[in-house]
């Protein structure tokens, strides 16, 4: 066989899996992309070996060893893609990701290469060592370089596509972001809130003045908190469940002996536990909102840590009531959700038993 044979099928091989979409991830089922493949290799050795027209024998092993490089090149380059992508990332290292793609491209495709090469000596019943000669190792120099040019060609076009879909997402969770945090100001700043404090502060001032000093501090806090945090990514633990103690603080004050409230131990937060900003106040405005409590059924209020320091779970009696118009937008659960997809692969759990609604958050950590 030709020895430009060789090379143009490894080129135009090299160049089929050049989209982004990996074998073991293509939308289209095998054996359709089997026949493209065979096709491709068919339309190479008619143009490649149109002295083969004489003799049908060479032209169908020509076929075939065509076809071994185009199905072995892209399965080989194709796979490799799959299997760096788990373990080095294009945004997480590109240097490390760039030299392993040019090593595991050139590794491979030389593998292939050099296996269908043999086959084709032994078939020919020709001496194996003839795989090392002179004229046989200068036929390599041409496909592996065409290959090294092709796969920074793809590669490059892959890592452009996930910049953008990185930028695109980006974008996404700014916006996401923002609702939360709209949500979260409005959740706090409602005239009903605002209304239900002025109230109690006013009954607090005739009746125990002292207590009352107490309320307008906690009351600050939490704005204050609302203010700052509102602008963070992710806030310390430790943070996020003192603001929670001053907020559950003020509805203490509201619902009285109808909210029983369970905090974790502070030997039980991590040091380097964060999570995302009003986190817990959207959930336990959630559980305050959306059951009903009184002195003979109070609503219980429980928040957890696990003692891996992994997870924080806020759970409540589950005792539904029914809302008025406007009471709730019902966006607060799907954009914590959301804005915990953007930061981690660890899901937002949410279990609803009959006595119960539980919502377990991942506690991130910062390195």
């Amino acid at each position: 066989m030709p020895a430009s044979l060789f090379s143009f099928g490894a080129t135009f091989s090299m160049s089929a899996p050049a989209s982004t979409v990996s074998p073991a991830q293509a939308s289209r089922p095998w054996l359709r992309l089997m026949l493209m493949l065979l096709a491709v290799s068919a339309a190479i050795s008619l143009f490649t070996c149109r002295q083969c027209f004489d003799t049908p024998r060479e032209l169908l092993i020509n076929f075939l060893l065509t076809a071994l490089y185009t199905v072995g090149l892209w399965l080989t380059n194709g796979y490799s893609v799959d299997w760096l992508n788990k373990y080095v990332g294009w945004k997480q290292a590109p240097g490390k990701r760039l030299v392993l793609t040019l090593v595991v491209s050139l590794v491979g495709s030389l593998a292939v290469i050099v296996l269908v090469r043999l086959g084709y000596i032994l078939y020919r019943g020709q001496d194996p060592r003839r795989l090392f000669s002179a004229a046989y190792i200068d036929g390599y120099i041409f496909p592996l370089v065409i290959t090294v040019i092709c796969s920074l060609f793809m590669h490059s076009r892959s890592f452009l596509l996930g910049w953008r879909e990185a930028v695109v997402r980006n974008e996404r969770l700014q916006k996401e972001m923002a609702q939360a945090e709209a949500e979260s100001l409005r959740q706090q700043l409602d005239p009903h809130f605002m209304f239900n404090a002025l109230n109690a502060l006013t009954s607090l001032v005739e009746e125990e003045p002292k207590l009352a000093v107490r309320f307008i501090r906690q009351l600050s806090q939490v704005y204050r908190y609302v203010l700052d945090a509102r602008q963070r990514e992710v806030v310390p633990l430790a943070d996020e469940l003192e603001f929670a103690q001053s907020y559950l603080f003020l509805q203490n004050i509201r619902y009285g002996e109808a909210l029983r409230v369970e905090l974790p131990e502070s030997s039980a937060v991590p040091a380097n536990g964060v999570v995302p900003p009003l986190s817990l106040q959207l959930l336990l405005e959630n559980a305050l909102k959306h059951n009903a409590a009184s002195i003979s059924q109070p609503l219980h209020l429980r928040i957890a840590i696990d003692s891996a320091g992994k997870c924080l779970t806020v759970s409540n009696t589950l005792r539904p009531r029914r809302l008025g118009p406007g009471e709730s937008l019902g966006i607060g659960l799907p954009n914590l959700t959301a804005r915990y997809a953007h930061l981690t692969a660890e899901p937002v759990r949410v279990e609803r038993t009959e006595a119960e609604f539980i919502v377990t958050l991942p506690v991130l950590s910062i390195c």
